[in-house]
């Protein structure tokens, strides 16, 4: 089964003092989206990074841990339009996958085993989405068969697929881990600070 990961970096980080949260230095002084490319990466060698064009040292980091890297349009920064601007990239490619796995840049607390066993479960549930969970708590990152490609590709704002998932709640295949990085974003350096083993 042909599965590509999606990064979506195009945030404006705008809560998040001091500079773009996505670069901010965590473990072995690797920036956050750093760690969370390595980790889908790790699981999905084929995968793609959207970012806002005028971030380029961000798009040099997530090239140099192998992502290919898509520059957004200013219409497209939000996390919906931002992930429907990847899709139908995907969709033009000579060889679309046949399901992608859609991770956040601010969410480097993941684990790479937590994304394979979501990609495994891709291989049985074709058609359908899959869901990681923590203690009944749905996370990310979400997979999701080509079947949802139409829909994605025409979302727009900042609710990411939200509303697919609302839609096709019956297709989401839950699967259950013990890994609570699947819940843990932040967009403060407070709400960092929290997450942090050391704090």
């Amino acid at each position: 089964m042909n599965i590509t990961g999606i990064l979506l970096a195009a945030g404006h980080s705008r809560r998040f003092t001091p500079g773009n949260k996505l670069l901010y230095p965590l473990q072995d002084n690797q920036p956050a989206a750093l760690i969370a490319a390595q980790h889908l990466v790790a699981a999905l060698p084929h995968s793609l990074a959207v970012v806002r064009p005028e971030t380029p040292a961000l798009a040099d980091c997530l090239s140099g841990a192998g992502l290919e890297v898509l520059a957004c349009q200013p219409d497209q920064q939000e996390m919906a339009d931002s992930l429907a601007a990847a899709v139908r990239h995907l969709v033009f490619q000579p060889r679309p996958p046949d399901a992608i796995v859609v991770a956040l840049a601010d969410m480097p607390f993941i684990l790479p085993h937590t994304i394979t066993m979501i990609v495994d479960q891709l291989s049985v549930h074709t058609h359908n989405i899959v869901a990681p969970t923590y203690h009944g708590l749905r996370g990310h990152p979400v997979a999701f068969s080509k079947r949802f490609y139409a829909e994605l590709a025409t979302l727009t704002g900042d609710e990411g697929a939200r509303s697919v998932l609302r839609r096709h709640a019956e297709d989401i295949v839950m699967l259950e881990c013990d890994d609570p990085g699947i819940l843990q974003d932040f967009d403060t350096w407070e709400e960092l600070q929290r997450l942090l083993p050391d704090t």
